[in-house]
């Protein structure tokens, strides 16, 4: 058994390398020398059994050397160390580049072009330059949102509107688990019209109501919770920046606006099979404080902003506090959507009883094309197209028609009535480009007066719009 493990132990290390085959021949040799009982017969001197063993100790030696430096030719090399990930890990498309990095850091330049022309057609009677055909930059906004990471983003965007700029969202926010705050220029959660974006609206002017009450951005602190089909909003809020700007000082302005108020929404919007559902319901309470001291005007102007015109709008009032609240109602199934809103407003004036106006709409859309409005967080957003241009489609196409009230008489205030009826065709040849046609009658009563001293007729509107949103 010895000689053919020897021999073995030979072939192996012949298929290895020829210098550990001499080696391994040797001590093999010399391992069975002494294992055989023949040589065990030879009688040998102790000091050739000395230097027999003293060679079997070397040849050892010279094979675990050689074993070593085997070792380290056939060892796998090194793996090299991962590279360090780079700072920006992703740019993606989401009508700008979206700049992602790692720890939750992100940023996305903003932008929006809006451009419109509009025909109002009123009684010739009416001395008003400004009815007729007009034009106009609707907004240029520019600005960019992202996150810092750790739950914390911003947002900030200027707008070039009637030839001036403003901020309008300019805010930072933190959010965590279903909890969203945020501190800066933001909208009041007056109503679900109102907070629809402009770019994704169901018609080129929101309801005659949300600019006849004057609702808009104002400096605050806000929190919101959202989980399933609840949204909840409340915030505690300042005055418009321009109000508060210095440039603006006096009673009406600056470092003597203090006026304040409160403002909240609550949301329902379960989802029933494949019809979206919305409930919401809004309340707000302001006091002018020093504002008050001047003038409030409530009026509106005749659907389209190309004209600065008002055919209703009541006197100066001194209006010391305003109570405000409103329902909402709306859904989207598949090709269809409607909504409807009303909203009450309560004057409290210094002197006298106040008044209370009210105002509202409803609403019915559908796409012309296989495709839907879209719904997100207590607020409508915009449609993407199916097959947008240049994929096999046209894009989408959506027509919706609206009734549109307002009532600014109440308790001796004469401000008028307008009912409205509204249509727009809208063409979304890709998901941030749209192009917005619209028409419609309105019906005044106690309007600005005809020379003859009619308050009671009618006009006629059409308009366009083209609007980009990135």
């Amino acid at each position: 058994m010895s000689h053919e493990g020897g021999a073995g132990a030979l072939s192996h290390g012949a298929a290895l390398h020829p210098k550990i085959t001499t080696l391994v021949a040797l001590g093999a040799a010399g391992a069975c020398l002494l294992a055989s009982p023949v040589f065990a017969q030879e009688t040998l001197s102790p000091d050739d059994v000395a230097a027999l063993r003293a060679e079997i100790a070397t040849l050892r030696a010279q094979l675990q050397r050689m074993e070593g430096r085997l070792n380290a030719v056939s060892a796998p090399p090194p793996v090299a160390p991962a590279p360090a990930k780079p700072a920006v890990s992703e740019i993606t498309w989401k009508g700008s580049p979206v700049i992602s990095a790692s720890g939750g850091r992100s940023f996305k330049a903003k932008g929006r072009i809006q451009t419109d022309i509009g025909l109002v057609d009123a009684p010739r009677a009416l001395a008003d330059r400004g009815l007729g055909t007009s034009t106009e930059m609707r907004r240029i906004r520019l600005g960019g949102e992202g996150s810092l990471g750790a739950g914390i983003g911003y947002k900030l965007e200027l707008e070039l509107s009637d030839n001036v700029v403003d901020l309008v969202d300019t805010f930072v926010t933190y959010k965590t688990g279903p909890w969203l705050l945020a501190l800066g220029n933001q909208n009041q959660f007056q109503s679900l019209d109102e907070l629809t974006g402009d770019t994704s609206g169901s018609f080129m002017e929101r309801a005659a109501f949300t600019d006849a009450f004057a609702f808009e951005r104002r400096l605050g602190l806000s929190a919101q919770y959202e989980r399933g089909p609840w949204v909840l909003q409340a915030g505690l809020f300042a005055d418009d920046i321009t109000a508060l700007a210095n440039a603006s000082d006096g009673p009406a302005g600056g470092d003597e606006n203090n006026s304040y108020g409160l403002d909240g929404r609550v949301v329902y919007a379960p989802k029933l099979g494949k019809t979206q559902l919305h409930f919401g319901g809004s309340a707000h309470w302001r006091n002018l404080k020093r504002v008050g001291d001047t003038a409030t005007r409530y009026r509106q102007r005749p659907y389209l902003h190309t004209t600065n015109s008002r055919l209703i709008g009541t006197a100066a009032l001194p209006v010391r506090e305003e109570t405000h609240y409103g329902v909402e109602a709306a859904f989207v199934r598949g090709r269809w959507h409607g909504a409807a809103e009303t909203h009450w407003l309560e004057s409290a004036l210094k002197a006298g009883p106040g008044a209370r106006f009210f105002g509202g709409y409803a609403e019915v859309g559908y796409f012309l094309t296989d495709d839907t409005r879209g719904y997100k967080s207590g607020i409508f957003e915009r449609a993407k197209p199916k097959t947008p241009l240049g994929a096999g489609g046209v894009g989408a196409l959506q027509l919706n028609v609206r009734y549109d009230y307002l009532d600014l008489n109440d308790r001796g205030v004469v401000g008028g009535k307008q009912d409205a009826w509204l249509a727009a065709l809208i063409w979304q040849p890709v998901e941030y480009l749209r192009f917005n046609f619209n028409g419609g009658v309105l019906a005044y009563r106690d309007a600005t007066p005809l020379p003859n001293g009619d308050r009671d007729y009618t006009a006629r509107v059409a308009g366009a719009r083209m609007e980009l949103d990135f």
